[in-house]
């Protein structure tokens, strides 16, 4: 019977007609799948919810088993995959889904690990490995949303096989290198690849530092007084009857002082210069690294997970979920002309024509980019941060106004400073002077640089003319050895050499801290003894693991498996054997290696040991030998040398849970003192209490007095009274 027909019913003798309704088939529901929630429910949005269904993996559903090796060695290097303990229910899901779902699209990462996310999943529902099911977009919105899902491509498998390949040689380091280092030192220990190289890096900087021996050197300031309206203005000596001058001691800089003081000074020599400095690229992922670093203080990992959530979506009020900043997994510093135009429409109304290039500005890549995505810029120009600053976290607010600012700096003209350097002669003695004037702020105007320095304005002088000599100034100074790597600088190194790529910078950095090869002091990295140990045996036995330019070209070779110009089992084949056979000779060859132990004077005063020094995963602490009977351990503080201004007692120096450095009273609980400014090392000249040195964000430094009750703290100002009492 056709849903149309009418239906003949007899009721009470009657017969009446009644018409059915006609029953409409829903169309299928095409399925997306994506990584998280939050991406999911901001493509939802674009697409709607009448003809999609938007999930979440939540990533990887499946891997290499962490209780087994998982390569088939004999066997062309077969991985083992299984689906991922405690996602099962989600892959029942999944699997419903997809089987209710007219069509699947596959909207991972669009990198290398969200190709291989979306072959695994392929694999666990079941699809076509021809089937165009894989959609890839830079940005989310709902522009690129929709133009992705009208160009669904196949699953890109040479991607996939790089991935792959990256996979299986941690796996084969990490699972036949780490069970030696259990056996030969201690359990627990592990060595990666890539990490081993960051650990070489580190130690390698402190024997440096180690081996440095300062030197005293001597410059010498002038303050000179000229000009058509007399200024005083500073000079520096810089030549010696012509040569550069080089002062090794006091006796020496103080004899070249006095005859300075003695000379009729003369300007000789006056070059004016313009001056342009280029606006910086757009972010690419080590350089959001960096910068985040320098700026905000926040570490690799930090930056990437609030950059990932920006990415993803955040909900804006009215408009609801929407991404905020494009992929953040990039290389390439190139820009779409769409966001370019933005760009200058948005510069020409608010900064007026003077500030916007002629033709919009091309940013070169590095060497071996493999410029698969834009760089990082926000996906509408006109999405302000303080338009949306209710919206966001304070960490997310800041690093999406430092990416909004780098980008839209990056499609300004130059800044133009005015330069002004003036040589001048007094017997056989040759000083400079050096003055510095904006002229154009150019692309400053948004984006301020770390180095930025103020206007140093000269008088105008003559050449010829005699210039007043008001004081000599000699300054001792120090060599100094090269700084301990910090977030910045260890990722421009990596990025620099080769090795690792953006999305793996931040995780390399946590399994070194997390092994507790390096620890964080502060914002730098130090390498532990473990780590000395650890590197030391694998410079004996395993040169090419902690080789920089051999892991450099384990990476271009990943990039050729990427490009299809090089087989997965062929670098596997190549990288392992050799490694088997060193294997096997350091098993034979290495004994058991003792940590030998740092014994303190301070006795357990729960068994009465004396208590010896252990390395934690942000610091040193004491711990009884007596482990595991006695389990009492304890921080070490260091005393700073200052007095509490509450109860007389040692200020020392404590860490938070997280590592995080502060200050207090030794005779915490019962004193209450703490304070994250640390002693200055100064006492207050009013009242005789410690000061204590307050350092803002800008870089700005302030000493104030730690005794609340000073008079000095009134007369100071709001500011430093706030600081005193924040510190109780």
């Amino acid at each position: 019977m056709s849903n149309n027909s009418e239906q003949t019913v007899k009721s009470a003798g009657k017969k009446t007609k009644r018409k059915t309704k006609k029953r409409t088939v829903e169309p299928a529901k095409t399925l997306v799948i994506v990584e998280s929630p939050a991406k999911a429910k901001t493509i939802e949005k674009y697409l709607g919810n009448k003809k999609y269904e938007v999930m979440a993996s939540m990533g990887h559903l499946r891997d290499l088993p962490k209780s087994q090796f998982g390569i088939d060695l004999e066997h062309d290097f077969t991985p083992k995959y299984i689906n991922i303990r405690g996602k099962g229910e989600l892959i029942k899901k999944l699997k419903k889904a997809a089987k209710k779902a007219g069509k699947i699209y596959l909207a991972s990462d669009p990198d290398r690990e969200g190709e291989a996310i979306a072959w695994h999943l392929a694999h666990i529902l079941e699809m076509d490995d021809q089937e165009k099911c894989r959609i890839v977009f830079n940005e989310i919105t709902k522009q690129a949303i929709k133009e992705a899902v009208k160009a669904p491509r196949e699953i890109n498998l040479d991607l996939v096989d790089a991935q792959q390949a990256r996979r299986m040689l941690d796996r084969i380091v990490g699972y036949k290198l780490s069970p030696l280092l259990w056996r030969k030192i201690k359990k627990g220990l592990s060595a990666g690849r890539v990490q081993s190289v960051v650990v070489r890096m580190v130690c390698d900087r402190e024997i440096e530092i180690n081996k440095f021996i300062a030197e005293e050197y001597w410059t010498i300031g002038v303050k000179l007084r000229g000009g058509v309206k007399p200024a005083t203005f500073a000079g520096e000596l810089s030549a010696i009857s012509g040569e550069k001058c080089h002062i090794n001691n006091e006796e020496e800089a103080m004899r070249i002082a006095e005859d300075l003081s003695v000379q009729e000074f003369v300007v000789k020599e006056i070059k004016k210069s313009e001056r342009k400095r280029k606006a910086p690229a757009p972010f690419i992922t080590s350089s959001l690294q960096q910068d985040a670093a320098r700026k905000l203080g926040f570490t690799s990992r930090r930056t990437m997970m609030i950059a990932q959530q920006l990415y993803e979506g955040i909900n804006i009020g009215r408009k609801g979920p929407a991404g905020l900043i494009t992929y953040m997994r990039t290389d390439s510093t190139r820009v779409s002309e769409v966001a370019q135009l933005e760009a200058q429409k948005y510069i020409r109304n608010n900064f007026g024509d003077n500030y916007l290039p002629e033709k919009p500005p091309v940013y070169s890549a590095k060497k071996d980019a493999q410029d698969a995505h834009e760089a990082i810029r926000p996906t509408d120009i006109n999405l302000l941060p303080n338009a949306i600053e209710q919206y966001l976290t304070k960490e997310q607010l800041k690093l999406y106004r430092l990416i909004w600012q780098r980008f839209l700096a990056s499609q300004m003209l130059p800044s133009i400073h005015n330069i002004v350097n003036i040589a001048i002669t007094g017997g056989i003695y040759t000083l400079k002077a050096s003055g510095s004037i904006l002229k154009f702020d150019g692309f400053t105007a948004v984006y301020k640089e770390n180095d930025s320095k103020k206007d140093v304005v000269l008088p105008e002088v003559e050449q010829g003319e005699i210039l007043k000599l008001r004081k000599v100034l000699p300054e001792q100074h120090f060599t100094e050895p090269p700084p301990r790597y910090n977030d910045a600088s260890i990722v421009k190194v990596l990025e620099e050499k080769g090795i690792g790529r953006p999305s793996t910078y931040a995780p390399i950095i946590d399994t070194v801290l997390n092994r507790g090869y390096v620890v964080r002091n502060g914002k730098k990295f130090e390498p532990t003894e473990l780590g000395f140990i650890v590197l030391d045996l694998l410079e004996t036995y395993f040169k090419d693991i902690v080789d920089i330019r051999f892991t450099a070209g384990l990476e271009a070779d990943l990039d050729k498996i990427a490009e299809g110009v090089m087989e997965k089992n062929e670098l596997l084949e190549h990288f392992y054997v050799p490694f088997a056979k060193t294997l096997e000779k350091a098993e034979a060859e290495i004994g058991h290696v003792d940590i030998p132990e740092e014994v303190s004077d301070v006795p357990c005063d729960k068994c009465g040991r004396m208590m010896v020094i252990k390395q934690g995963k942000y610091s040193k602490f004491l711990a009884c030998p007596g482990f595991p009977e006695c389990r009492n351990t304890k921080p070490i503080l260091k005393d700073t040398g200052a007095v509490c201004p509450l109860c007389g007692g040692k200020i020392v120096e404590r860490r938070t849970k997280k590592g995080k450095v502060f200050y207090g009273c030794e005779n915490y609980p019962e004193c209450t003192f703490v304070t994250w400014d640390a002693p200055a090392g100064k006492k207050c000249t009013v009242c005789g209490a410690d000061l204590l040195k307050h350092r803002y964000k800008n870089g700005k430094v302030i000493e104030y007095c730690s005794n609340e009750k000073c008079p000095s703290l009134a007369d100071s100002g709001t500011d430093l009274q706030k600081k005193a009492v924040k510190s109780k």
